[in-house]
């Protein structure tokens, strides 16, 4: 699942990706409307964190041009904006939830959970599927030939890379940026024991193998050709 964060106060932007990417989401960070509002409507996310009170435009403003656009994307204000009004016309602009700062983590986990529980999304949208490989973005579940695969939050969100851009080869230098938002370090086995972990979890045990190593180029997940 991929979220789009529009937040101009350094340390909460920081505060939300690091947070966001633990729980296993892929996260993109903008710090001011125009670039909010851009990337909300150019690239493919499906959800929005929106502050109020930001440079350029403002957060009413970003999310009243999105529904104009006819952008059904999800949106969460997350603002210090606390009065009723301010709830109010945010819901009346369209929003899908309304939460006020300061907040606790685990709230906005289970409202962004919520969001996506009910949002009008098709089943394609929310089930990734590789063979019998499945990942549920909802439930936050991930299963082979019907069995339950016991995966940590890094683990899903790396498993949600291969599977959203299966029959691709990642290299390293990719997934580090992505998953760890880091610069790769050629003498770091980081990337290599989390891609064997995973592949211990989704391959061992079963047929066929998914997950393989393209030597001198990094990691590709997909069905083998029959």
């Amino acid at each position: 699942m991929k979220i789009l964060i529009v937040e101009d106060e350094p340390k909460a932007g920081e505060y939300l990706r690091q947070g966001l990417r633990e729980a296993g989401y892929f996260i993109e960070l903008t710090r001011n409307g125009v670039d909010g509002l851009h990337e909300a409507t150019e690239g493919d996310y499906d959800l929005v964190i929106l502050d109020v009170n930001l440079p350029g435009i403002d957060g009413w403003s970003v999310l009243s041009s999105l529904r104009r656009k006819k952008r059904q994307l999800p949106v969460l204000f997350l603002t210090a904006n606390d009065s009723v009004e301010d709830r109010v016309k945010g819901l009346e602009l369209g929003a899908d939830d309304y939460l006020v700062k300061p907040f606790s983590f685990s709230e906005l986990l289970a409202r962004i959970k919520s969001i996506m529980r009910r949002g009008h999304q098709v089943q394609e949208a929310t089930l990734l599927q590789v063979a019998d490989l499945q990942l549920d973005l909802v439930r936050r579940r991930a299963a082979r030939s019907g069995k339950r695969l016991d995966l940590t939050a890094k683990e899903f969100g790396l498993l949600e890379l291969f599977m959203r851009r299966r029959g691709e080869v990642l290299p390293r230098t990719l997934i580090a940026s992505l998953m760890w938002d880091i610069n790769f370090d050629s003498e770091s086995n980081v990337i290599v024991v989390a891609v064997g972990r995973l592949r211990a979890k989704i391959d061992d045990g079963f047929s066929p193998k998914l997950l393989k190593t393209v030597r001198g180029m990094g990691y590709v997940l997909d069905e083998p050709e029959p």
